[in-house]
């Protein structure tokens, strides 16, 4: 057996070939006679696997060899264990051996089971589904992607580039392939990078946002005045009062209740809605009314509450593939010309028309009130720091308002 010297002119050699042969952090060294492979990745713990060649000169060869298959089959998506017995001979070559099926369904019941518990009829089945379906199909083929990197680029291509939708298929699938690392036991080689921004990436220069505008209380109530008579439009007009004055999310109209307050007697409104999601849940609430004010400074009295009361009031079927809001927004943009002459206006100020404008209307007019942010957020069924990020403290109409009864009270 010749004889082993650690420091040899041969070692810098070797430990040369392996880095221009690999990648950052991978590397060699003597255990016990023979080599080791070590592989150190930024953020995860080191893998190590020893090799079955002696830590001499001799072996310059096979060694350098060998690395380099196992580092191939590394990017495969193996371990380095794995890869190693397979560059050794000792377990098939096969490109793709995930049960990503069975992960997928397992994947499914800690979604909806633990945790924040996401509704399987919503949030699972309209924002995890169609990615995660797809995803695995593409994994079952031969010529699957072999690391995440690919794999999402694969997924979002055809998604509009800083969208909303394109945002959250990349969260989705970056869901799936953490909980496959760190629940299944798949390589850490699958496991996304933890900024995902690159992915979903930014609009274009110029580029309109698809984030909903407020809408001025009177163009809200020249929409609702320019609402046609027919019975399926005083359906939709009565919709529309409700989403303006209590600041409701269009899927919440399903899910009203008129209530009695326990001192009181007098009736109230209820939301039994619950937006369940990965950041938490909306609980249900009492709402707030906040009437609309026209431009003579007057409140809109609609009779809202007496009319549920008095059993006036009766919603359209609010059902859609994708929700009522787009129910709402499929009859609104086909029916009614008040609409489509708003939305045309609203454009034309390089502002979105969309279900969620009644609602950031109503959050501007609460703050116009005086309401506090965190009353505000209580009332519309969110965290504080979800107000301040995503809705309207102030439009043009409010600013306005405001800047008048400030200079009148001086």
């Amino acid at each position: 057996m010749p004889k082993l010297v650690h420091d040899q002119t041969w070692v810098p050699e070797l430990r040369k070939a392996v880095r221009s042969s690999t990648a950052k952090g991978w590397a060699v060294r003597e255990h016990r006679g023979k080599v080791r492979l070590q592989v150190l990745t930024e953020g995860e713990p080191m893998q190590s696997v020893g090799l079955d060649f002696l830590w001499h000169e001799q072996s310059l060869g096979d060694i350098i060899r060998r690395v380099n298959n196992i580092y191939i089959h590394t990017k495969s998506g193996y371990t380095i264990k794995e890869a190693a017995n397979i560059a050794k001979g000792k377990a098939p070559k096969a490109t793709n051996k995930r049960d990503w099926q069975g992960a997928y369904e397992r994947f499914k019941v800690q979604k909806i089971s633990f945790g924040n518990g996401i509704d399987p009829q919503t949030t699972w089945r309209k924002e995890f589904v169609p990615v995660l379906t797809y995803a695995i199909n593409l994994l079952n083929r031969n010529d699957c992607p072999n690391n995440p990197k690919d794999l999402i680029d694969q997924c979002v291509v055809d998604w509009e580039i800083g969208s909303r939708s394109r945002e959250i298929r990349v969260r989705r699938l970056a869901n799936f392939l953490n909980y496959c690392v760190d629940r299944e036991d798949f390589p850490p080689s699958w496991k996304p990078a933890s900024d995902l921004k690159p992915y979903y990436g930014r609009k274009p220069k110029g580029k309109k946002s698809e984030q909903m505008s407020s809408i001025p209380d009177q163009e809200i109530i020249n929409l609702i005045n320019s609402m046609t008579e027919t019975p399926a439009a005083k359906r939709w007009t009565d919709c529309l009062k409700f989403m303006a004055v209590y600041g409701l999310r269009a899927v919440e109209l399903n899910h009203l209740e008129l209530r009695l307050h326990d001192l009181t007697k007098k009736p109230y409104l209820y939301c039994t809605y619950e937006k369940r999601s990965g950041s938490g849940v909306t609980k249900k609430r009492a709402l707030e009314p906040l009437p609309l004010i026209n431009d003579e400074g007057k409140t809109e009295e609609w009779n809202l509450l007496s009319r549920l009361q008095e059993k006036d009031i009766i919603f359209p079927k609010l059902s859609s593939v994708n929700g009522p809001a787009e129910a709402m927004r499929k009859y609104m943009n086909a029916n009614q010309k008040g609409w489509q002459s708003l939305k045309a206006l609203m454009e034309s100020r390089g502002e979105n028309l969309g279900t969620y404008s009644f609602r950031h209307s109503y959050s501007a007019r609460g703050h116009f009130l005086g309401i506090d942010g965190g009353s505000m957020a209580l009332a519309m069924g969110h965290s504080v720091k979800m107000h301040e990020q995503a809705y309207d403290w102030s439009n043009d109409e409010v600013r306005s308002r405001a800047f008048d009864r400030a200079r009148a009270a001086s």
